[in-house]
C-alpha cells in the first residue's frame, strides 16, 4: 500500500505554521468557536491530497478513473461567506467548482451531499421552506435524473444525498413534502407546482416505525462504465436527542455501523465491490503540521467508532456535522485502509475525491482526496453558475421585504465567541431577550440554536433570522434549586461535548475538573440568581426554548418542569428585545459563568 501527502515548499510550511498558531492564540481557550477551526490554516491542512494505491493494482493506463464530489451542511447556505476575509461559496460559487471537477473527472464525476442539506438556513432558503436549496442540487443534476422514483435511482444519474438530523427538523411529513413534491400550505414559492428533488435520498438507519422499512431506500447503485458503484447513507443514531420529538415521530434511528453494514452484504450479493458512504456524523480532524503523513490516522468520536466497525468492502466515507474538515485514512478493526472525508460546511468547500476501479475485480485501486475550498476570488468562483445565480437572485427578491426591515443599530460586533468559561456576548443578549420575553426569574439558551453572528451596523429582520433561524417557541416552566444545580451539571454529563447554556439572571462557577467525578462540575455554593444565593428547597421561574425544554440536547431535568407555559416564539422575543434597547445597541461578555481550576 502506498500512502503519502503531496509535499510543500518550505516557505509554504512555515506560512502555514504561523497561520494556525494564529489561530489557536485567537482561538480563546476550549471554547473556541467553529470560526477558529474554519479559519486559513485548516483550510490549507484540508487541501493537502492523501494517496492510496493497491500493491495489486494494476498499470495506471488500465484504471477507470471517476470521482467522487463530496459536500455537507449545506444549510440552505444561498449566498458567499467570508473565510479569513475572502469570500468563499455561495450557491453558484460551489456550482462553479463541482461542473469543473466533474468536467475533469475521466470517466464521469458523482456529487454526494452527507445531510444538513437544509435547516439551520439563512432567510432566503429557510423562509421559502428550504426548497431553493433543493433546486441547488437539482440544478446540477444531469439530464438522467428526475423526479420519478426510477430515474432518481437511475445508475446514470449524477447526485446522491441522504439525511442529517436538521432534515428532520419539521418532522417527517414535511422533509416527506421537501423531497417527494408537493406545495406547502405557505407556497407556492419559486416553483409551481413543487416537484421535490431530482435525485435519489438514501439512508440504511432510519426505520419508519409503522412499516418497518427504511424510510428512504438505503443504498443505489451508480454505473462507470459498466461497472456497479455502491451508495449507502447513514445519519447519526442519536438523532432523536438534538431535534424535537416531534420531528422524529413515526420514525426510529438504529446503529450507522450496524445498518450500513447489513446493506453493503446486499450490495456484494448483486455483484458490487466499490462502495461508498455517507454518513452525517463526523469529527474535528486532529491537526497535523508535516509535509507527510507515512501512517494511518485513528479518529476521534463516533465516527471513529463507527468507521472502526465497517465491512473491508467499504472504500470512502463522506462525512458531515462536525462542520470542520476530514481527510485521512483510518483503518478499520481488520486493518483495511477507509479514505474519510469532510468539507467543512456552507458550500464553502468540497471533497474532491478521486478514484480508479480495476476493470477485472471490480474494486477501487486507488483513491485520493483533498478538500478544495471554493474561493469567489479565484478559479470557477470568478464565474458563478448564471442559472443557480439565478435562483438565487429570485429566492432573494421573494424575501426581500421582511429580511431588509431594519431592526436596530449595532454599536460593535456581537459574537458567539466563548470565554474559557462558555458565556458568550451574543449568548447573553438572547438569554436577556427571552428573560424579558416572559418575566421569569432566569433563562437559558441552548449554543446549538445561535446560528450566526451580529455584524456592527444596521442589524435587520434578516440578520436576526439567521442567528435564530428555527422558530422555536419560548416555554416558561419552574424548578426547584436541587433540579437547577443538576440541569447545570448536565452541561457535561452524557454529553458527547461540554454544551454550556447561555444565562440570564443566573451566575455560577464550575470547576476544569469536577471535585471527584465528571458530572459535578458545577460549584453549588457558587449560584446566585439574581444576586441573591441560590436557595436549594425554593422554586424559581425559567425561560428556555421548547426544543431544550422537551430534553433536547440531554437535558432531561427540564421536562420535570412544572407549570409550563408556552410564550412567543424566540425570533420574535429577539426582534422585541432589540427594538426596545437604547441605540445603538451592543451586549458582552460580563463573567455570568467563571471556570475554577
Amino acid at each position: 500500500m502506498l500512502f503519502i501527502r503531496s509535499g510543500l515548499s518550505l516557505t509554504k510550511w512555515l506560512a502555514i505554521i504561523c497561520l494556525f498558531t494564529a489561530s489557536l492564540v485567537q482561538a480563546g481557550g476550549t471554547h473556541a468557536p467553529d470560526a477558529d477551526e474554519d479559519g486559513m490554516a485548516a483550510r490549507a491542512q484540508a487541501g493537502l491530497r492523501v494517496n492510496w494505491t493497491a500493491r495489486e493494482a494494476p498499470a495506471p493506463r488500465q484504471w477507470i478513473r471517476f470521482k467522487i464530489l463530496g459536500i455537507n451542511d449545506f444549510h440552505g447556505q444561498l449566498s458567499p461567506r467570508s473565510v479569513g476575509g475572502r469570500p468563499a461559496g455561495g450557491a453558484a460559487v460551489l456550482a462553479s467548482y463541482l461542473k469543473q471537477a466533474s468536467a475533469d473527472a475521466p470517466d464521469g464525476a458523482f456529487i454526494v451531499q452527507a445531510g444538513d442539506q437544509v435547516g439551520a438556513s439563512p432567510p432566503n432558503s429557510a423562509l421559502l421552506q428550504d426548497e431553493p436549496a433543493i433546486s441547488v442540487l437539482n440544478l446540477l443534476a444531469n439530464p438522467h435524473c428526475g423526479v420519478l422514483p426510477q430515474q432518481r435511482m437511475h445508475p446514470r444519474c449524477n447526485v446522491i444525498g441522504t439525511l442529517g438530523n436538521h432534515e428532520f427538523d419539521e418532522g417527517v411529513t414535511e422533509l416527506t413534502r421537501l423531497l417527494d413534491g408537493g406545495n406547502h400550505a405557505d407556497g407556492p414559492f419559486l416553483e409551481d407546482p413543487w416537484r421535490g428533488a431530482r435525485f435519489a435520498t438514501v439512508v440504511a438507519n432510519v426505520v419508519d416505525t409503522a412499516t418497518g422499512k427504511t424510510l428512504y431506500p438505503p443504498s443505489t447503485i451508480k454505473r462507470i462504465r459498466g461497472i456497479g458503484v455502491g451508495f449507502v447513507g447513514a445519519v447519526l443514531k442519536e438523532t432523536p436527542t438534538i431535534v424535537t420529538p416531534s420531528g422524529v415521530a413515526g420514525v426510529r434511528f438504529v446503529d450507522e455501523a450496524a445498518a450500513i453494514n447489513q446493506e453493503v452484504r446486499a450490495l456484494q450479493r448483486r455483484g458490487v465491490r466499490a462502495i461508498v458512504v455517507a454518513i452525517h456524523q463526523g469529527t474535528r480532524q486532529t491537526s497535523y503540521l508535516g509535509p507527510t503523513r507515512d501512517a494511518p490516522q485513528a479518529l476521534d468520536g463516533a465516527i471513529g467508532d463507527i468507521v472502526s466497525q465497517l465491512d473491508d468492502e467499504v472504500d470512502v466515507v463522506v462525512s458531515g456535522h462536525a462542520h470542520s474538515f476530514t481527510n485521512t485514512l483510518m483503518p478499520n478493526a481488520h486493518g483495511k485502509l477507509i479514505l474519510v472525508t469532510q468539507a467543512f460546511s456552507a458550500g464553502t468547500a468540497y471533497g474532491d475525491i478521486e478514484l480508479a476501479l480495476d476493470p477485472r475485480s471490480r474494486d477501487v485501486i486507488h483513491k485520493s482526496a483533498a478538500v478544495v475550498t471554493t474561493w469567489a476570488d479565484e478559479g470557477p468562483g470568478l464565474h458563478p453558475d448564471d442559472a443557480i445565480a439565478n435562483l438565487v437572485a429570485r429566492a432573494d427578491e421573494r424575501v426581500a421585504p421582511l429580511v431588509n426591515r431594519v431592526i436596530g443599530q449595532a454599536s460593535a460586533d456581537i459574537t458567539r465567541a466563548e470565554s474559557p468559561a462558555g458565556e458568550s456576548a451574543l449568548g447573553n443578549l438572547i438569554a436577556d431577550a427571552q428573560r424579558a420575553a416572559l418575566g421569569t426569574d432566569i433563562a437559558l439558551m441552548n449554543p446549538g440554536g445561535i446560528r450566526a453572528d451580529i455584524a456592527a451596523g444596521e442589524v435587520t429582520w434578516g440578520d436576526l433570522f439567521s442567528v435564530q433561524p428555527f422558530n422555536n417557541d419560548l416555554v416558561r416552566l419552574n424548578l426547584t434549586g436541587n433540579q437547577i444545580v443538576a440541569l447545570l451539571n448536565q452541561q457535561w454529563d452524557g454529553q458527547p461535548f461540554a454544551r454550556i447554556l447561555k444565562p440570564a439572571g443566573l451566575t455560577y462557577r464550575w470547576h476544569e475538573n469536577g471535585p471527584g467525578h465528571a458530572d459535578n462540575r458545577v460549584d453549588a455554593g457558587s449560584i446566585q440568581i439574581n444576586g441573591a444565593p441560590l436557595d436549594p428547597g425554593a422554586t424559581y421561574s425559567i425561560t428556555v426554548n421548547n426544543f431544550i425544554a422537551d430534553g433536547g440536547d440531554n437535558f432531561s431535568v427540564l421536562p420535570e418542569g412544572t407549570g409550563r407555559v408556552v410564550g412567543p416564539v424566540d425570533l420574535d422575543a429577539l426582534i422585541d428585545h432589540v427594538e426596545r434597547l437604547p441605540q445603538p445597541f451592543s451586549a458582552a461578555i460580563e463573567t455570568r459563568i467563571a471556570v475554577v481550576p
